[in-house]
């Protein structure tokens, strides 16, 4: 829902998704070439303040969507200096840190490459995209559907949430415990009847297997293109002389 609603109220909102895209994908070819951490600092910067000063992302919802997938790195670079000694003892290593930390390295700035991209284009312009690039079109519709049923399942939390709140269910902690599991339990017969409500109203407009959106018009598609051509010059032209 967050990175949904960021992608609305960007500044990049009608900026075309190719453009978009073609910036994101110069900055993963960029991070994939780039060698030193000057070159990776360098890319992550132009990478986030892109997101933060150009899309006019706020920062505290930048952050919110970055912690997840930090997170998950973390725990898998100190997983990697995790290994055994000449005894079979399993303690901490640093023969695996200059490894770990290019990784780390790597990583950040495509993150900021895939944050930058998906902080900024709402998803029906994304699914537009990919149509156009010959996306199958079953990946396309499992993609709506799960699109949808976030949806779907946000308003029947929020809806029972209120209810059992309306009725003192987490007046105190023993209470709170109740309310919860009975709240666990009801969201999935809950999503699940509305999920076939929803496929009762596909039904309904004759649907025939693929899930259409109007597309939205771009005039200044080709001038957006190009400066993000530049753009994306710019990161691989440090890549590559990091590399001279």
């Amino acid at each position: 829902m967050l990175i949904e609603s960021s992608a609305y109220a960007s500044r990049w909102r009608d900026v075309a998704p190719s453009a978009k895209a073609l910036f994101a994908l110069a900055g993963f070819i960029a991070a994939w070439l780039a060698h030193s951490p000057v070159a990776f600092a360098a890319l992550t910067a132009v990478l986030v303040l892109a997101a933060l000063l150009g899309a006019r992302v706020q920062l505290r919802s930048y952050i919110a969507v970055a912690l997840p997938p930090l997170g998950f790195l973390l725990l898998s670079c100190l997983t990697m200096l995790v290994g055994p000694d000449a005894n079979g003892h399993w303690n901490f290593t640093t023969a695996m840190l200059p490894t770990v930390e290019h990784l780390a390295l790597r990583s950040f700035a495509m993150l900021a490459a895939m944050l930058g991209l998906v902080l900024t284009t709402p998803m029906p312009d994304l699914l537009n995209l990919l149509r156009r690039l010959r996306t199958p079109e079953l990946l396309l519709d499992l993609m709506v559907l799960c699109y949808r049923m976030l949806f779907v399942m946000q308003q029947a939390w929020d809806e029972s949430i209120t209810a059992q709140s309306a009725r003192l269910g987490y007046r105190n902690l023993r209470q709170a415990w109740r309310s919860t599991g009975l709240l666990a339990g009801q969201m999935a017969v809950q999503v699940w009847q509305r999920a076939a409500a929803l496929q009762m109203a596909a039904d309904a407009r004759a649907y025939q297997g693929t899930l259409r959106f109007l597309p939205t018009a771009y005039p200044q598609a080709r001038r957006q293109q190009a400066w993000a051509a530049l753009a994306g010059a710019l990161m691989l032209a440090i890549a590559l002389g990091d590399r001279l």
